[in-house]
């Protein structure tokens, strides 16, 4: 016999005893023990009775509602939809930072010109579009960047440039779209087909990201003991000259801690180019410096890109350092670019959002929010 027959036959069977017909009897009608149970079986009848009409329920629920209790409910959009290239809905598949879900028309301000500086791209960004739980970071972005010019891709804090620069290198694959990177694609790429094309780039933290239990010579020297079968004595010809023209000839056996800011980030520049890369991305390499050290960061990569050509990819929001190093300009706000093209055609731009941000101005369609 099962546990549960069990149960419901000696429940049954204490009920019908004579010893609890008994005590029931003896509490009678008046006790307080059997006034509680009759009101609370009138109160669950009542409860259990259905309502005859659900509007004046809900207008009786709402009468009897504290003041302060507020009933959310979902907004009525006051405009159309947008619906993205991929079919996706504003709203109900997908959230833009900054942009609220009825707004049928967020990229009414991306209408400035996207061109090229002229030559061949040395990377080619194609309708990418990468989305993580319900946010959208980058929604159907387009961007070449030429070769053998010092390109800036420059936009609002949280718009997607440093998750750009991760499908760029391959540590993030796109939702959709294609990422080239001399004519590969990267998304394509085997494993061991990606840890070659990586060798091609050389990459500036925001922090120079130095190993912290290495001197500094070691830190550069990283690289090619990683990467190649090179002696000692070439490493330590290729670490020297390197660590000279960034101006650290003298700090080869100092440790990180011991650097100021603008000398991890010299030892992290010259980390980056210690492999002759034919790509070299920094993630905001002014974010932390002084002005003056700031310009002479700038004035360096001027200096080693006319030494060395390539492609050099920065990534930041300073205006002084676009006016400073930038061959070309990129400008990513809400996932899109709003325009690209040579750095004196941008600042010399009529597209309303370009014109406020790249003057600093308070007047615009960019708000605090």
């Amino acid at each position: 016999m099962s546990n549960e027959s069990s149960k419901d036959e000696t429940g049954a069977g204490q009920a019908e005893s004579p010893e609890v017909e008994r005590a029931v009897e003896d509490l009678g009608p008046a006790s307080d023990i059997g006034q509680e149970m009759e009101a609370g079986d009138e109160a669950a009848a009542s409860d259990a009775s259905p309502a005859t009409d659900p509007a004046e329920e809900e207008a009786a629920l709402e009468e009897k509602s504290e003041p302060w209790v507020v009933i959310n409910r979902e907004p009525e959009p006051s405009g159309g939809i947008y619906v993205a290239d991929d079919g996706k809905v504003l709203g109900r598949d997908f959230l833009l930072p900054g942009v609220g879900p009825d707004d049928s028309d967020p990229y009414r301000w991306h209408t400035g010109a996207k061109k090229g500086a002229g030559g061949p791209a040395a990377i080619e960004i194609k309708d990418l579009v990468k989305q993580f739980g319900r946010t959208r970071i980058l929604n159907g972005l387009n961007l070449d960047l030429p070769d053998d010019q010092i390109s800036m891709v420059l936009g609002p804090s949280g718009t997607g440039k440093s998750v750009l620069i991760k499908h760029i290198v391959g540590l993030l694959y796109p939702d959709s779209g294609d990422v080239l990177v001399k004519g590969q694609s990267v998304p394509a790429l085997s494993d061991d087909d990606l840890f070659e094309m990586r060798k091609k780039f050389g990459l500036l933290f925001q922090d120079g990201a130095l190993f912290g239990s290495m001197n500094i010579y070691d830190n550069v020297a990283f690289p090619l003991r990683q990467h190649t079968d090179r002696g000692e004595e070439e490493i330590e010809h290729i670490v020297t000259r390197r660590l000279r023209e960034v101006g650290l000839g003298e700090a080869h056996y100092k440790m990180p801690n011991e650097l100021s800011g603008g000398m991890r980030k010299r030892a992290g520049f010259a980390r980056a180019l210690v492999l002759d890369p034919e790509i070299v991305m920094f993630d905001e390499p002014d974010s932390g410096l002084d002005p003056v050290r700031t310009a002479l960061l700038c004035e360096l990569i001027r200096e080693v890109h006319a030494e060395s050509g390539g492609c050099y990819l920065v990534i930041s929001h300073d205006l002084g350092t676009a006016r400073r190093i930038a061959d070309f300009i990129a400008v990513l706000w809400k996932g899109r670019i709003v325009e690209s093209g040579p750095k004196d055609e941008l600042f010399e731009s009529q597209n309303e959002f370009v014109h406020q941000f790249l003057r600093a101005d308070v007047t615009g369609p960019l708000a605090m929010d």
